[in-house]
């Protein structure tokens, strides 16, 4: 559903490449963990994934889709949600999610059934129709993740979704997450919550200084490593003592 092939991504001006020569694959059903410190790649490698951010070295494609050469049809298929609030905070939470189903081309039937399933798990009926002004941190948050969900997306990306985020509506998320893997779907996700990360995810890859470090199974971890956590490798690849966390 994802491939990344040798990809890279340099600033102007800078000549310094954020992310240098990045290649994984990331399954039908899986939910696939993407980690690193700050700094390390992790924002640019998804936001040119989304196509947000041009590059110029190497491909990406979404289940098949160049997002360079094929932008529109790639992101058709993408769920997006930002590590930071990108909404128009001008409109009522419901306007802002019709809006986003207008531009996917969602039904009003397929928009209505999606949002009656999901406005009522993270407990929005009675703030959907009050402006995203309005709304606190947690709020928004929750109302990116339902516009995300609007067209029923085939691979779903996050980064960083649980911040702010309730242990209601984080539990409701992780939820989201599994049941679009159990349908086939691809889930990438971000996160600093080292634990909710190898609780979910079918495999993790590492990125530090812009470079792949390692793509982990966490059921070969678990059960080659049984005593050593994700946390533990985690610190060990991106603190420059990598000899201790060979499988």
């Amino acid at each position: 559903m994802i491939e990344i092939s040798n990809f890279s991504k340099t600033y102007s001006g800078s000549g310094v490449k954020a992310v240098d020569n990045v290649s994984f694959t990331v399954n039908s059903g899986e939910i696939f963990g993407f980690l690193g410190p700050n700094g390390a790649g992790k924002s640019t490698t998804i936001k040119c994934m989304t196509g947000i951010l041009s590059f110029s070295e190497g491909s990406i494609r979404i289940n098949g889709a160049d997002i360079r050469e094929n932008p529109t049809e790639a992101k058709k298929k993408i769920g997006f949600v930002p590590d930071e609030h990108i909404v128009y905070e001008g409109l009522t939470g419901m306007q802002y999610i019709n809006f986003i189903a207008d531009v996917f081309d969602v039904s009003t039937e397929r928009r209505k059934e999606l949002m009656g399933k999901y406005i009522p798990m993270f407990g929005m009926q009675d703030k959907i129709g009050e402006k995203i002004s309005n709304y606190s941190h947690g709020m928004k948050q929750k109302v990116c993740i339902l516009a995300a969900l609007v067209h029923d997306p085939e691979v779903f990306i996050l980064d960083e979704p649980m911040t702010g985020l309730d242990p209601q509506s984080s539990f409701q998320l992780k939820t989201i997450m599994t049941e679009f893997a159990k349908e086939g779907k691809t889930v990438f996700f971000s996160s600093h919550i080292l634990e909710v990360v190898e609780r979910l995810c079918t495999r993790v890859a590492i990125i530090d200084k812009g470079r792949l470090v390692t793509v982990c199974d966490m059921k070969e971890l678990r059960e080659k490593r049984s005593d050593l956590s994700l946390e533990s490798l985690f610190l060990s690849l991106t603190q420059g003592n990598s000899g201790d966390a060979k499988l």
